[in-house]
């Protein structure tokens, strides 16, 4: 399953490409959507994941932003792994309320840690309650692809891939290990992340992949 991370301040563009996809991100600090709009966002019939990353508001800000859009119908709401821990469990507790899956995620745009380090993030997300892991982290060498790769041999719900351009191969094999989604940038937009590749182009090569 592939999950476009959407990231357009234009409620309309927005609208469109949801109408063309299974799963969508929207990235609330990206988007300046208004509450209403949020609503209005996650209120549509799809699987939507809730993210607003900690670059443009205040803790206080994010967490309006993510309980209006868990509120409004989330599917899953992203919280940030280095998190203060009020902040997490206070969304966490809300997600609960509503049904919401939790997702925890990790994301490390420098370099790939070791493996033993990984697993030890992927664990402790766990233990911090997530229903989902998620770990992205920089892609320097085509070894990290193995490291990060490897965590699908772990149980649970988890989505690790690797960012930067060496990192693409990640997201396309990541659905044929395990991942609960892989991510990519819309057909027409920007990416979210460094290495996304765009929506009809990593459906072309799953599907490739899939005919073999």
């Amino acid at each position: 399953m592939i999950c476009v991370s959407l990231s357009q301040k234009d409620l309309e563009k927005c609208m469109a490409h949801l109408n063309q996809v299974e799963i969508a991100e929207i990235r609330l600090d990206l988007t300046e959507f208004s509450d209403a709009e949020t609503e209005q966002v996650f209120a549509v019939k799809k699987k939507l994941i809730a993210t607003c990353r900690p670059c443009n508001y205040s803790d206080e800000q994010r967490a309006h932003k993510l309980k209006i859009a868990i509120k409004a119908g989330a599917s899953i709401v992203d919280i940030e792994y280095e998190s203060p821990v009020a902040y997490r469990n206070d969304l966490m507790e809300y997600a609960r309320e509503y049904h919401c899956d939790v997702m925890i995620s990790y994301h490390n745009y420098e370099c790939t840690p070791s493996l033993a380090d990984l697993e030890k993030i992927m664990q402790d997300c766990f233990e911090m309650g997530a229903n989902i892991a998620k770990i992205a982290t920089m892609v320097n060498m085509n070894r990290d692809n193995s490291k990060i790769l490897s965590l699908y041999k772990a149980p649970g719900r988890l989505v690790a891939i690797g960012m930067g351009e060496l990192g693409m191969i990640s997201r396309i094999v990541a659905p044929f290990l395990g991942a609960e989604f892989t991510y990519a940038s819309p057909d027409e937009g920007e990416p979210t992340a460094p290495g996304q590749i765009r929506y009809s182009k990593l459906n072309e090569f799953i599907m490739k992949i899939q005919e073999i």
